[in-house]
């Protein structure tokens, strides 16, 4: 999945830096937290244009930004384009650090953490749109269509077809009669797939009411 960040000529180093090696998904052995001044003061250069201090400023901190971003989205491909997101953007906003109110490390895993949680809640509104957008499968049509089937006469049946409107009649027909399922109806028709259910599904309540079924 990409999100197309938009990366200048200058940042782009970011990301050939991130594919030629992949960062581990926990910090290295000994010191977690890095020296506070050493990263302060790569950063301070960093904000200066310096492609040197970057360097050694990404070697000392990507492998925290995963580990972190990694625990946040619990997956290792977004994982890694979420950590190469969040070097980009310390690469183009290291001027806005502030030493005196905190650290170069906090600073940098405050940022790759809210990068992470973005990226959770982005794909959790994706899903919520795909659940809400869904057309389900109409529940009356076997239910109406055994019971037409099994109780009335055709000739009733022909009558109350009459009532409908033409899509409504044709797409019951094609389905009743032919046997056809709701995507080879919507095809036959040309119609989308969520009308052609619809329109099934308000007829199959009017031709019920027509035959009396379920009274």
């Amino acid at each position: 999945m990409s999100f197309g960040i938009p990366v200048t000529e200058e940042a782009s180093h970011v990301m050939d830096r991130w594919k030629r090696s992949r960062a581990p998904a926990q910090p290295p052995a000994g010191d977690e937290t890095g020296n506070a001044d050493t990263l302060g003061l790569l950063l301070t250069e960093v904000g200066r244009g310096d492609d040197e201090a970057f360097a050694r400023l990404y070697d000392e901190v990507s492998p925290r930004v995963y580990g972190l971003v990694l625990r946040v989205v619990r997956d290792p491909s977004q994982a890694e384009e979420v950590t190469q997101e969040v070097l980009v953007e310390v690469w183009r906003t290291a001027t806005r650090f502030d030493s005196a109110r905190g650290t170069a490390s906090g600073w940098i895993l405050t940022l790759a953490h809210r990068r992470a949680v973005d990226r959770v809640r982005a794909a959790q509104a994706a899903t919520d749109r795909e659940r809400r957008t869904s057309v389900p499968e109409a529940p009356a049509y076997d239910v109406v269509a055994d019971e037409v089937a099994g109780r009335l006469e055709q000739q009733q049946v022909r009558r109350c077809l009459r009532g409908l409107t033409d899509v409504q009649r044709e797409a019951i027909t094609l389905a009743y009669y032919g046997g056809r399922t709701y995507r080879e109806v919507a095809a036959t028709l040309d119609l989308a797939l969520p009308t052609v259910k619809t329109r099934m599904r308000d007829g199959l309540i009017r031709l019920r009411d027509c035959l009396g079924v379920g009274r």
